[in-house]
């Protein structure tokens, strides 16, 4: 069974920085890519970023981009999301998700799914 669990989400100010984890387990690195994706409170959810198993290409949001790192660590299975500069317009339900494309850009490319860590970034 795949299952992603996500943490490192918190309150922050304006300006602040956090740094998000995805433990992976069940799953199977050898193709495909890890994703982070958010929702916020009245929004449709947004792929932010997304990392490549294999070369490790990533991609980033255009509002993203310049402030947000994603990088992996192999040996544990693990994704993360560095997350500097941070904006009000940042808060939202943070989730990571496996994919099978090595370029993920859509909602539908993505398979399994985390339950999300909560950002806040006040003002």
């Amino acid at each position: 069974e795949v299952q992603l669990v996500e943490s490192g989400g918190g309150l922050v100010q304006a300006g602040g920085s956090l740094r998000l984890s995805c433990a992976v387990s069940g799953f199977t690195f050898d193709e495909g890519a890890i994703g982070w994706i958010r929702e916020a409170p009245g929004k449709g959810r947004e792929v932010v970023s997304s990392i490549a198993i294999r070369g490790g290409t990533t991609r980033y949001a255009d509002a993203v981009k310049g402030r947000f790192t994603i990088s992996r660590d192999g040996a544990r299975n693990t994704v993360y999301l560095q997350m500097n500069s941070l904006e009000p317009e940042d808060t939202a339900l943070y989730s990571c998700a496996t994919s099978w494309s090595e370029w993920p850009t859509q909602l539908y490319e993505y398979t399994y799914w985390g339950q999300g860590t909560q950002v806040t970034v006040s003002s």
